[in-house]
């Protein structure tokens, strides 16, 4: 088996490759795309367009696709050959520039939010020439973006990419009111932790709920859930082990820095993280993890479920956005140093921070908004739908001393000593992490904790580089006008401390107190996903967007048709879902198990040996009454679903009625099902137990 370093890479068109297939020219050019976002000659394109070819060719390849992410949420790809035919009735292998650059795709079934009639077919893919072409599957995969014939975006990398260049920029200006001269390019960075279930196949296969939606739309807790705290960090089953080692081998040759691996909370739930890269870089990584992950379960006997809530009753999945700012010369600009009271340019890109997300709170939850993402959030495994930001003690006291103008004293650094001469000793952190917090600052870099499992990193990145390149450009614009650096550095600072403080929570999220103080400071709560989308199309968010030029008006109505049409879909799939599994196996296999049970009761007393069965009476009563209960609730879903099926109105009533009509006759039809399980020989309840998905890997 060949090193790590030796194939770490080996299906990406990356920088060893371009060395080798292209001139000196040309690679220095796309080198400097890829790097420092500048404009790549289209001159160019026909040179590079071979070179991947060849390179292409010299892996196996026959086909070439250019790989989008339009608002369905997952990758979309269309693969041609590179044949084309020559004189002699054979063919040659060939790929133009022309075709590298942009490709034609039939947009009509892909969502626009309105931007095009369904007639009006035509979109466009445009090559990524920022982010990496890689081999899978004997195709040449090609990042592009996907755009209407209009003009107006489809697709979630566009959006990404404006706005890197925006906090790029913004962040460029503020540090050259610094006198910083020597950075030319700032990149925002994410490291994007994933977590995931893995199920036995052949039982995914028994259940339609999983099938269809992804999820467990019935099923009895089992004695055991994660109360213990078992498989937090524990010792990796063989079988998970060697899927965890082949999907690690995958992605590295896709360039993918798959760094962590390990058991998460709940049982059979899993996580995996990456080192950081540059945002849309990331974006695209984790796209490819999802799809390789999923892919190499199969193999496995596997299947991987990314649903936010697969399972009742332990945790969901999460996917953890680490994100920072770095500069071309290597500098984090969220490193506070050793005495972050002096480091005045870290606490300017600090108070961004602070400011924006105050003043956009919506748009973070609406950037984590889902059907599945609205089970996860709020409960004790996941933050709460309310924004705040963790600071910490040590760097809340910093900018309290900034704002009254006093001086920072400091925190001396323990250290700690274990008891025994042979271990080493360490300082502690000054401050501890915060868990239960959506957006914490956790030493240089900000984690924003609320991204559902399935989510495309993109939006929420999205969202917090133009909330805080809109910062940066408004603290520029002071201190590039300023007589007194000093002076109006300290001022920026220590106002927004003031004006914004109330975002800053080093507190325990969980906790109910903090639901009623947070609604005292004013913090928006959108505990559903409708409640949130009310507001994409605000007047501020709106305002920001065009000001930054990420997002026009057109596209972020249709962004909030196409997330709302989305929602209302996949409720109407899971209570179809429900409806189906209700009448055709869970209410006859019942019935069965009453029936048998009913029989063995006459059988009883016609034998006539004076055997009460008072026991199996009681049972019979129970199960009868329930199943009573079950037919019922099964009608009050189909009213339900029928009421949203023959709504006329808009996206957003429709999915207040399916989110507070639908959900809510869906969770009472599964609360009696579930305590039919419970009371139902196993022998007769059609669907594999939670015990047995969750603990028979």
């Amino acid at each position: 088996m060949n090193s790590i370093p030796e194939f770490f890479g080996s299906m990406v068109f990356n920088d060893e490759a371009m060395k080798k297939f292209l001139s000196d020219k040309v690679y220095k050019a796309l080198k400097s795309t890829i790097e420092n976002g500048e404009h790549l000659d289209n001159s160019m394109a026909n040179e590079v367009a071979n070179a991947m070819k060849e390179w292409a060719l010299s892996l196996g390849c026959t086909h070439f696709t250019h790989w989008f992410q339009p608002m369905t949420g997952i990758t979309a790809e269309k693969h041609d050959s590179f044949i084309v035919p020559a004189e002699d009735g054979k063919v040659l292998m060939e790929f133009s520039g022309k075709e590298l650059i942009k490709g034609e795709s039939d947009a009509s079934s892909f969502p626009s939010g309105g931007i095009r009639a369904t007639f009006e077919a035509r979109g466009y893919t445009a090559w990524d020439p920022t982010s990496y072409a890689f081999v899978m599957d004997k195709t040449l995969y090609i990042p592009t973006i996907f755009l209407s014939y209009t003009g107006e975006v489809l697709d979630k990398k566009t959006p990404l990419l404006r706005s890197m260049e925006r906090i790029s920029s913004e962040a460029l200006r503020l540090l050259k009111a610094l006198g910083r001269n020597d950075v030319t390019h700032v990149s925002a960075s994410v490291g994007a932790e994933q977590e995931y279930f893995l199920i036995d196949k052949e039982m995914y296969l028994e259940r339609r709920d999983l099938m269809y939606t992804g999820r467990t739309l019935f099923g009895a807790r089992p004695p055991k859930g994660q109360e213990m705290d078992d498989h937090y960090f524990g010792s990796i089953k063989p079988r998970v082990a060697a899927f965890m080692a082949d999907l690690d081998r995958e992605l590295w040759k896709l360039g993918v820095l798959s760094k962590t691996r390990h058991n998460e909370a709940a049982p059979c739930q899993h996580e995996i993280a990456p080192v950081f890269t540059t945002c849309n870089i990331a974006s695209d990584h984790n796209q490819l993890t999802m799809k390789v992950m999923k892919n190499l379960a199969l193999k496995h006997g596997f299947v991987c479920l990314l649903h936010e809530k697969p399972f009742e009753g332990v945790n969901g999945s999460g996917k953890h956005n680490n994100w920072s700012l770095s500069t071309n010369t290597g500098e984090n600009l969220f490193r506070p140093g050793k005495k972050p009271f002096e480091n005045k340019q870290f606490l300017l890109f600090l108070s961004a921070v602070i400011k924006g997300v105050d003043e956009y709170q919506d748009l973070l939850r609406i950037s984590v908004a889902s059907a599945g993402n609205d089970h996860r959030l709020g409960a004790h495994e996941a933050p709460p739908a309310i924004m705040s930001i963790f600071l910490g003690s040590e760097l809340e006291s910093v900018l309290e001393a900034v704002a009254n103008g006093e001086e920072y004293v400091g925190v001396k650094r323990a250290k700690m000593g274990m008891g025994v001469d042979a271990l080493p000793e360490f300082k502690k952190d000054t401050t501890d992490r915060n868990r239960t917090s959506p957006f914490a600052f956790t030493g240089n870099k900000f984690e924003f904790r609320s991204l559902g499992s399935s989510l495309n990193i993109a939006c929420p990145n999205i969202m917090i580089n133009t909330i805080v390149a809109e910062q940066l450009s408004q603290f520029a614009d002071i201190l590039e006008k300023s007589e007194n650096l000093e002076q109006d550095i300290e001022k920026i600072i220590g106002e927004t401390y003031k004006k914004h403080h109330r975002i800053i929570f080093n507190g325990n999220n969980y906790a109910e107190e903090w639901l009623h103080e947070a609604e005292a400071r004013g913090l928006c709560n959108y505990r559903t996903m409708p409640e949130a989308m009310e507001h994409y199309s605000d007047e501020k968010n709106v305002a920001l967007f065009e000001k930054n030029q990420v997002f026009n008006k057109n596209e972020i109505h249709a962004r909030t048709e196409i997330l709302l049409e989305g929602y209302s879909k996949t409720i109407n799939i899971e209570a179809l879902t429900m409806l189906d599994m209700a009448r055709k196996d869970i209410f006859p296999a019942v019935s069965r198990f009453v029936g048998e049970i009913s029989q063995t009761v006459v059988n009883v007393k016609k034998l006539d040996v004076g055997i009460n069965p008072k026991s199996e009476i009681n049972l019979i009563k129970k199960l009868s009454d329930l199943l009573d209960k079950f037919s019922t609730y099964t009608e009050e879903l189909e009213a339900a679903v029928n009421k949203a099926h023959s709504f006329k109105g808009n996206a957003l009533s429709l999915a207040y009625i399916y989110c507070n009509e639908v959900l809510a006759a869906m969770g009472k039809l599964r609360k009696v099902s579930d305590e039919m399980e419970q009371y139902t020989c196993a022998d007769f309840w059609p669907y594999p137990s939670y015990g047995r998905l969750m603990f028979t890997i």
